[in-house]
């Protein structure tokens, strides 16, 4: 378990370090139209328009928030207000780490050099990477990539920005859909899923799993 040697250890970051409640925040501002009985299932299907929204062309982080809460709010029949998207948005930087992430994720940072890949905007990510309290070595968005995860032309903007290859990597991500499985297709050299229960596990895909950044930190002998 401490035979790897990565080059790098890469991060998602929101759901895996950060602590990521759009769900919640939404829930929040959508009381006052989404009764309680359906409110699970709109925030699902608000989770899955997410998704679609960044599988193609880049587009700013504030716009997939928005097209994606009103598309789920054209589903479910109600109004929806460009200024809800806009307050998810503005919450993202507010929002710290997991209780879990800061003591094991400053003793890996001692040892390896720690890069982030986060499907945020620039003006986003520096508050959330501040608040985990660990030396990041880079940090990188999908709006410098012009690509959102889990388009592998994200990872390959990061590969080429650290002049390595994916097999120097160890990725970690409590996300099969966004990252692991295409971490998984680019080859990328180790691969540990954070199982948060966000997304059911799928061992085939072939990572390592834990179920915080502690098994990170043991994973490397750290």
């Amino acid at each position: 378990m401490t035979a790897l040697r990565p080059k790098f250890v890469t991060f998602d970051c929101y759901g895996t370090l950060t602590w990521f409640k759009p769900g919640e925040t939404a829930a929040e501002l959508m009381a006052d139209r989404v009764p309680a009985a359906r409110m699970q299932a709109f925030l699902t299907d608000f989770m899955w328009y997410r998704y679609d929204e960044v599988l193609g062309a880049w587009q700013p982080y504030v716009d997939v928030l928005k097209n994606s809460l009103e598309r789920t709010c054209k589903k479910h029949g109600v109004a929806f207000r460009e200024a809800d998207g806009q307050a998810i948005y503005d919450a993202v930087p507010t929002w710290g780490p997991h209780p879990d992430v800061a003591a094991p994720l400053a003793r890996v940072g001692q040892r390896y050099p720690l890069v982030v890949l986060s499907n945020a905007a620039d003006e986003q990510i520096l508050r959330n990477v501040e608040l985990l309290q660990a030396p990041f070595h880079k940090v990188y968005t999908a709006q410098q990539a012009q690509a959102y995860k889990p388009r592998m032309q994200a990872f390959e903007y990061m590969f080429d920005m650290l002049g390595c290859a994916p097999e120097e990597v160890l990725h970690v991500s409590s996300s099969l859909r966004y990252d692991l499985i295409p971490a998984h297709a680019l080859r990328i050299g180790q691969r540990l899923y954070v199982n948060r229960g966000y997304e059911v596990s799928v061992p085939s895909f072939g990572y390592h799993e834990t179920t915080d950044i502690e098994g990170l930190a043991r994973l490397l002998g750290c």
